[in-house]
């Protein structure tokens, strides 16, 4: 189902993403997504996350659809020229994968494969273009499609508590323009820069999904706030975390933290996307939580 159905219904739509292994065996990551993810809407599943090489996106939507799971396909500009671009996005099609969320992509150098040589011959924003084109039954060559063209629900992504946040609205813009349907946002943990934001963005009249990582740490906390282009955790927010270190460890503090951040941002966005960083086990609790069981 194309998770744009969902927000013309007027759902408030929950989202989680998966990272494919650094191998062929997904078996386990699959079983996790059935059990813990049974409260979603969609499952976003990661394209080579942070520029570290690991099993595709693509063959791990059509394995997570086969498995009664409604996947987005996070496709990244990095690895990719417009004629392998372009091939992703009609073999999604073909699988019935229609949900896709056009990224740029992290930089080689950030990874585990330092060396290899980023392409970057499109950009999210000409790559939101390049799937309107195709929807339109013609490649960016001006090249006719044989038969029915495919159909997406072209999702993006945007850092709402940016330090720039004119420059925020404009990329947003000319994703909007470039045929973007619905937003999902870089994770949030300063709820008012939000609220702030979206006051603004309103004006594009896109759902807007708030973005949500569960902190696991203080140290993950002040780790992300040096590295972490887009997003600031509030010393407030570490000092919780390091207070009772078991409740944190089992991540009893940080599942009340991100539940306490959906919460404040619900009224003014239409739905939620958890990363979780490998603790799928929590969403559920983190879902009863902020009241979206």
């Amino acid at each position: 189902m194309r998770i744009t159905e969902l927000f013309q219904d007027g759902q408030f739509v929950v989202t989680a993403e998966v990272g494919p292994p650094k191998g062929i065996h997904i078996d386990g990551m699959v079983e996790e997504a059935k059990k813990y993810l049974s409260g979603v809407h969609a499952v976003n599943v990661t394209d080579n996350q942070s520029s570290v090489m690991r099993l595709g996106s693509l063959a791990t939507c059509k394995v997570m659809k086969d498995a009664g799971l409604n996947p987005i396909f996070q496709l990244t500009c990095r690895d990719r020229n417009r004629i392998a671009l372009q091939s992703d996005l009609l073999s999604a099609a073909m699988l019935g994968i229609e949900n896709v969320l056009a990224l740029t992509g992290d930089h080689t150098k950030l990874g585990d494969h330092p060396q290899a040589k980023p392409v970057f011959d499109l950009d999210s924003v000409s790559l939101l273009h390049t799937m309107c084109q195709l929807e339109k039954g013609v490649d960016l060559g001006g090249n006719a499609l044989v038969g029915e063209p495919p159909r997406f629900a072209k999702g993006a992504v945007v850092s709402p508590c940016s330090d720039s946040v004119d420059a925020q609205l404009v990329k947003m813009e000319r994703k909007v323009m470039a045929g973007a349907e619905y937003f999902q946002t870089q994770a949030v943990f300063e709820p008012e820069k939000f609220i702030s934001f979206m006051e603004k963005a309103k004006q594009f009249g896109k759902p807007v999904q708030v973005g949500i990582i569960i902190p696991k740490s203080a140290g993950m906390c002040k780790f992300m706030n040096n590295n972490v282009a887009g997003v600031h955790i509030p010393q407030e927010l570490i000092d919780r975390l390091s207070a009772d270190k078991e409740r944190t460890k089992a991540g009893i503090t940080g599942v009340e933290i991100a539940a306490e951040i959906i919460r404040a941002c619900k009224p003014y966005c239409q739905g939620v996307h958890i990363m979780s960083l490998g603790w799928e086990a929590k969403i559920p609790s983190l879902l009863e939580q902020a009241g979206l069981k």
